[in-house]
C-alpha cells in the first residue's frame, strides 16, 4: 500500500512497498509519469528508487497537504501507455568476461559451484531493471540476479575498482561507471563509458530500462576502447 512520509517542509517520500520487486518498480515508474504529467508545474526534482521517489516542491505555489492531496489524486489517474513504454528500452550492454578483467570469476565459481562459462552464460541470458542510480555519478542498481549465482559482497572490499567493471553482490549486479573503492565481485568489464554528464542522472540508463549484457571478446574489448 502506498504511503507518503514528509523529510522537511518542501520534500516527501513515496513508498510503493518494502522490497525489491518488479511490480513495485512498474508502481514507482508509472508514477514518475504520473507527477509529470499533472504536476510539473509545482514538483522541482524526483529521485526514484527502488520502491520509493522522494519529491521536491515549490513552496511557492503550495504546500504539504495540498501537494500530498495532488499526488494521491494524480497517482490514481490513468498512465499514457505510449509515454511509459518509452520507459521501458532495453539497453544493451558489451561486455569482457576475460580472466584479466574478470577479477573475482573464479571465486564466483567457487562459491556458486557453477564453471565461469556457465555462470558467465546466466549473467548475459537476462534482462535486468534498473532499480536506482546512486553511490558514485552513475552507478547503477541493476536486478534481479538469477538465484544460481547470487553471492554476497567481498569481505574486504577493494581500495579500487577499474573503471568499466561488472559485478555482483546479493542479488544484483552493476557498472562501476569510474574507478572507486568498491566489495562487488567483478566478473567482467565493460569498455563502455556509463557516465553521461548531459544527463540528470549522470547514468548512461534510467531507473525502469532494461539492461542486457552482452558477451564479446578480447579483441572487440580492446577495439571499443577498452583497457586491461
Amino acid at each position: 500500500m502506498m504511503r507518503i512520509e514528509a523529510v522537511n517542509e518542501q520534500t516527501l517520500i513515496v513508498y510503493f512497498g518494502d522490497r525489491i520487486d518488479d511490480k513495485i518498480a512498474a508502481d514507482v515508474n508509472r508514477a514518475i509519469f504520473q507527477v509529470r504529467e499533472h504536476l510539473g508545474d509545482l514538483v522541482t526534482d524526483m529521485v526514484p528508487s527502488y520502491n520509493s521517489i522522494l519529491i521536491s516542491f515549490n513552496l511557492h505555489r503550495t504546500d504539504r497537504f495540498d501537494i500530498i492531496k495532488r499526488i494521491r489524486l494524480a497517482l490514481n489517474t490513468n498512465t499514457d501507455q505510449t509515454s511509459e513504454n518509452t520507459h521501458h528500452q532495453v539497453v544493451e550492454i558489451p561486455v569482457y568476461y576475460g580472466e584479466e578483467v574478470a577479477l573475482d570469476l573464479a571465486d564466483v565459481c567457487q562459491q556458486t559451484g557453477l564453471n565461469s562459462e556457465t555462470v558467465i552464460n546466466i549473467h548475459s541470458e537476462r534482462e535486468y531493471r534498473v532499480y536506482a542510480i546512486g553511490f558514485s555519478p552513475g552507478f547503477a542498481y541493476l536486478g534481479s540476479l538469477d538465484d544460481a549465482i547470487v553471492v554476497p559482497r567481498k569481505s574486504t572490499p577493494r581500495l579500487k575498482v577499474p573503471t568499466g567493471s561488472v559485478g555482483l553482490a546479493d542479488n544484483q549486479t552493476a557498472i562501476y561507471p569510474s574507478s572507486t573503492p568498491g566489495g562487488w565481485q567483478i566478473i567482467g568489464r565493460t569498455p563502455l563509458d556509463m557516465v553521461d554528464w548531459n544527463s540528470e542522472s549522470l547514468a548512461k540508463v534510467n531507473v525502469g530500462n532494461r539492461v542486457r549484457f552482452c558477451p564479446i571478446n578480447r579483441d572487440e574489448f580492446l577495439k571499443r576502447g577498452g583497457k586491461l
